[in-house]
């Protein structure tokens, strides 16, 4: 006599199946996880560094106003300076690097004896690269229209 239910075929089939998406799940994970851990270490670098360029900015600008003059190079930094002979001020500024993609910007006005800080920035300083691998569409030019009202002169009988 045949007993209904699953027989040891299915079920061996159904546990291979199981294995198998566990498996590929624990793969994908364990990607998701690689790559979340170089993302993470590119930002403590980047961390790291940016509070390093900013620990030698502040004693850089300690030490002009210290000094009451602004000189041309602090901590092997070069400070670019301007004076200003009608206000009395000296603009200066100067860049503490980060990174080989980001650097530190500092301009600031020095008076004698105050320092103001006009800007505090961190920037990018690594190449651009253009993508232009996709045709994009640039505008009324590539169907050789010179003037968009060209485009509506020919609407003109519908417009009534």
């Amino acid at each position: 006599m045949k007993n209904g239910g699953i027989g040891v075929g299915s079920a061996s089939v159904i546990l291979v199946f199981s294995v198998l998406c566990l498996t590929v799940f624990s793969l994908i994970t364990l990607v998701v996880a690689g790559n979340s851990k170089a993302l993470a270490d590119a930002e403590k670098k980047l961390v790291l560094g940016y509070y390093e360029a900013d620990t030698l900015a502040e004693q850089i600008v300690a030490e002009i106003v210290q000094a009451g003059f602004v000189s041309d190079n602090i901590r092997d930094i070069e400070i670019m300076s301007e004076f200003d002979f009608e206000t009395g001020e000296e603009t200066a500024y100067f860049i503490c690097p980060i990174s080989g993609q980001k650097e530190l910007y500092v301009r600031l006005t020095f008076n004698g004896h105050t320092c103001d800080i006009l800007s505090w920035r961190m920037r990018d300083i690594g190449d651009w690269v253009v993508d232009d691998s996709l045709n994009v569409w640039q505008g009324p030019d590539e169907f050789e229209i010179g003037d968009p009202m060209d485009a509506v002169s020919g609407l003109d009988q519908w417009m009534d």
